[in-house]
């Protein structure tokens, strides 16, 4: 591997140096873990709805192994180009035109999916006003409409107005524990609630035909490349052999505990899992209430990270200064209304997870990272790594398109709001507190 340039961008990155803030391999660990495991996972049982059990659960493996893998030509194509971050390494590799093009996808990924997020905010938090004596179906609280544009004034919105990220640096630990306490959930009722439906023909089939639409939501779940070189630099000793180790240990955890949650999620529901697995669950489920509360609070904690990332990349590429109040405020106002007014216009979870991670996560984790490691590496084309980086790109773009023109010719249903016809069971009722 040549040498970085030694100038002062690429000496932080080989050098042992430890930086002004440091954190030891296993806190890094976490950090990326957490980085990684977030609000994707609740799509997580729908993709192996869209795949297939079987087939699902191989191509989660190779979104996990692409995730490993392209998350090392990173820092590679780092210690190559002098980069200490994805858009400069983009810069430095592509130029001006393709820091465009990987701003573009870096604003759309966090974009998207802060609508994803006031759709599911309002899916989950109806519902778990509706177990309030008093809140009925007809009652203002049960208004998906109107739970969003609450949530936005009350938290989102305020929180999403801070100019300092480190204000909301508690934020990833409550998410993650908020995350793993889902995922308890979703594997009790995999156990109690599962067996008393019957699941649908083909339900246990080895792969279905909207297999490619499911590596869009499982990329979606994955991508943390945005984060990659912060946490890099995070090491005390930032060498590619301790970054591979951090790697390997953070994407092989996330990896365990994304299968579980979504195998346990399609098992419960088989054929019926929806884009938003608490779509599925009954309303009078008290714990599955819990976890609509849970995964609400999750969601909108994490809103103003996302908001954060939008609204740098704007300012980014429009503006060559820092904002002023008045431009920072009125940027914010413009991404959190354009995001609540496309989010209150649709509600169908799944074809927004699809697009997310069609449009963005795939470029983002397939075909940029194998692009400037292929450019910036010397050597023939058809040799080692650099094979391995043609066959993502071309893998990449293949996802990409195909998975486009599925989502968008072949849209699937979706049963926003609708009661499953198995709640009125009583079959059933034993797994759920009475009306």
């Amino acid at each position: 591997m040549a040498h970085p340039q030694s100038n002062e961008e690429g000496t932080a990155l080989i050098h042992t140096r430890k930086p002004e803030w440091s954190c030891s391999m296993i806190s890094a660990s976490f950090n990326f873990i957490n980085s990684i495991i977030g609000s994707g996972v609740i799509g997580l049982p729908y993709a192996l709805n869209q795949a297939g059990l079987p087939f699902g659960l191989l191509l989660l493996m190779f979104v996990g192994f692409i995730t490993d893998y392209s998350i090392l030509l990173l820092i590679k194509g780092g210690n190559l180009s002098g980069s200490n971050s994805y858009q400069s390494l983009v810069r430095n590799t592509f130029g001006f035109p393709g820091f465009l093009i990987l701003s573009a996808l870096q604003f759309l990924y966090p974009f998207i999916a802060m609508i994803s997020y006031n759709i599911t905010i309002g899916d989950t938090l109806t519902k778990v006003f509706q177990r309030i004596p008093g809140v009925g179906p007809d009652h203002i609280l049960a208004e998906r409409h109107f739970v969003i544009l609450l949530s936005t004034f009350l938290f989102t919105l305020p929180l999403s107005l801070y100019r300092n990220i480190e204000r909301l640096g508690k934020v990833s630990f409550l998410s993650m524990v908020l995350t793993l306490t889902i995922l308890i959930i979703v594997i009790i009722r995999a156990g109690t609630l599962g067996p008393q439906i019957v699941p649908t023909e083909n339900a246990w089939a080895f792969a279905k035909w909207n297999a490619i639409q499911a590596v869009g939501v499982m990329s979606f779940a994955f991508i943390c490349h945005h984060n990659s070189f912060l946490i890099y630099n995070s090491l005390e000793h930032p060498t590619l052999s301790n970054w591979a180790r951090v790697t390997h240990t953070s994407v092989g955890s996330a990896l365990i505990i994304c299968a579980a949650f979504a195998v346990a999620g399609y098992a419960t529901f088989t054929g019926y899992t929806q884009g938003d697995i608490f779509e599925n669950y009954c309303r009078n489920d008290n714990l599955a209430t819990f976890g609509r509360f849970c995964f609400g609070l999750s969601i909108i904690t994490t809103f103003p990270l996302e908001c954060f990332v939008t609204r740098e990349v704007l300012s980014n590429v429009i503006c060559s200064h820092p904002l002023s109040k008045a431009e920072h405020v009125s940027i914010t106002l413009l991404i959190v209304a354009v995001c609540t007014a496309l989010s209150l216009a649709y509600d169908c979870l799944g074809v927004v997870l699809e697009l997310n991670g069609a449009l963005s996560a795939i470029p983002l984790i397939f075909i940029i990272p194998s692009a400037c490691y292929l450019k910036l590496c010397p050597g023939h084309w058809f040799h080692g790594e650099k094979l391995i980086s043609i066959t993502l790109i071309i893998i990449g773009l293949f996802v990409m398109i195909t998975g486009l023109i599925l989502t968008s010719v072949f849209p699937q249903d979706c049963s926003h709001g609708v009661e499953m016809f198995y709640c009125a069971d009583a079959n059933i009722s034993g797994t759920v507190a009475p009306e």
